[in-house]
């Protein structure tokens, strides 16, 4: 399918609508209109979860899509961390070491893809858990700011405290699966 064409394809829309959403919805917290920003992150997560079904649904898997959904994913938690460490709800040491994983990660993945070393750099279980563990905590975070709810600004800052724990294990169990799998010698294979 033609790239102009991917653009039309009822998930890559969705997907955009998410991209196009991100600067209202920064503007939206950073002017304190709580109730309207938790909305606009709900349906930023909702088209989330209906792009790929969508893309089940109606056999539009593009290679777009493929690109622009994790961009648009990563591109919205990490924008909301900045945002709301700017508005003194997240401290700064976590968005740190969170934007300092997903650097490393980046730089990582790209270096190995460009020397051809590593095609297969899928998410590892550390990974995974530090991404849920991040979306509760924005959540949380936000939904604290609309509603007083007893209990959920401990809970929020026991979310900061485990994020700050899984990104560094998350990044060293990266760097290790990367250094096991570069550091083994490859079989030559004989021909039968």
């Amino acid at each position: 399918m033609p790239v102009l064409r991917q653009f039309a394809a009822a998930p890559n829309m969705l997907t955009m609508l998410r991209l196009f959403a991100l600067p209202f919805l920064v503007i939206m917290i950073l002017d304190g209109h709580w109730t309207v920003a938790f909305s606009l992150m709900m349906v930023a997560g909702i088209t989330d979860a209906f792009d790929g079904l969508l893309a089940r649904l109606l056999h539009q898997h593009t290679r777009l899509g493929q690109y622009l959904d994790p961009i648009a994913d990563k591109l919205l938690l990490s924008t909301l961390f900045m945002t709301l460490t700017h508005a003194g709800l997240i401290p700064r040491y976590v968005t740190v070491l969170v934007f300092s994983r997903d650097l490393g990660i980046l730089l990582i993945s790209t270096l190995l893809f460009v020397t051809n070393t590593l095609k297969d750099f899928r998410p590892t279980l550390f990974g995974k858990a530090n991404t849920f563990v991040q979306i509760v905590a924005v959540v949380g975070v936000m939904a604290s700011q609309v509603w007083p709810i007893p209990g959920l600004p401990q809970v929020d800052h026991w979310l900061l405290k485990l994020i700050a724990l899984l990104a560094p294990l998350s990044a060293a169990q990266y760097a290790w699966i990367v250094i096991r799998r570069v550091s083994t010698p490859i079989e030559p294979t004989v021909a039968p």
